[in-house]
């Protein structure tokens, strides 16, 4: 208990999945935490289940700066501060080959993935600056590091991702914000059942990609969360620009 006790930390796509845990493992290590998401009831579950004056619930569509702007200002107001940024939300887009993507289907993934990112660290790194430094912790994947024949807008937008997360960790080490990236790999969270289930049987998919990882199984979003969890405290106090993969060990093979 206590490894962010009085920090106040923002969970971007925080309704779900790997975003969920991280907002109710942050909030049981002492953090007040806003739990932003445009899936409105799961959010203020969280916030419910959690139980507390410590977490509370803002609508943000991450690809509008006018809302990024808006909810952080309104964090800031509520919460006093913003120590710890986790830029989670993302959407996988389209799995089509690239000559058949569109560009919508392409700009879609980037508004989110990336410039959902970029607006994020843009409107809270002000703030950090102010109180003397903070944590932004970018989540990328497995797949800005390797890739697939694939998903293509996902895998490029969660490149760019890491290399976003180097060059801000490089311009604001002088502010002591720290930037790194994590990079999951299968984790059982709504946007792998979801694509597995695309694919046909769910079940067989799972069994399929369980046996792709060298420790036998998928992860599960607290193995991700306490990751996270350790960028977010100052037991990382030393680490920025870096890259923290949680992925039984798949891009090792």
């Amino acid at each position: 208990m206590g490894r962010v006790d009085g920090k106040v930390a923002i969970v971007t796509g925080g309704a779900l999945g790997i975003g969920r845990a991280t907002a109710m493992l942050l909030a049981k290590e002492g953090a007040r935490v806003a739990v932003t998401d445009v899936l409105d009831q799961e959010g203020q579950e969280v916030v419910k289940e959690h139980g507390g004056a410590a977490a509370r619930y803002w609508h943000l569509d991450v690809s509008n700066e006018g809302q990024v702007k808006t909810v952080f200002s309104e964090i800031v107001a509520t919460f006093g501060r913003i120590d710890i940024l986790v830029n989670n939300a993302g959407i996988s887009g389209v799995n089509r080959p690239t000559h058949e993507v569109t560009e919508a289907e392409w700009d879609r993934v980037m508004a989110v993935n990336v410039k959902g990112v970029f607006f994020c660290t843009k409107h809270a790194v002000p703030t950090m600056m102010k109180t003397g430094g903070g944590s932004i912790i970018n989540l990328s994947s497995i797949y800005g590091l390797i890739s697939a024949a694939d998903v293509p807008p996902y895998h490029a937008s969660k490149g760019a991702v890491r290399l976003m997360s180097k060059t801000d960790a490089l311009l604001y080490a002088k502010h002591h914000i720290r930037v790194n990236s994590v990079h999951p790999g299968f984790i059982w969270t709504p946007m792998v059942e979801n694509y597995l289930r695309a694919q046909g049987d769910l079940e067989a998919g799972r069994h399929a990609i369980a046996k792709l990882q060298p420790l036998g199984h998928i992860g599960e979003p607290d193995d991700v969360a306490y990751g996270i969890l350790y960028l977010a405290s100052d037991e990382s106090k030393f680490v920025t620009g870096s890259e923290l993969v949680i992925d039984g060990g798949y891009t090792a093979q």
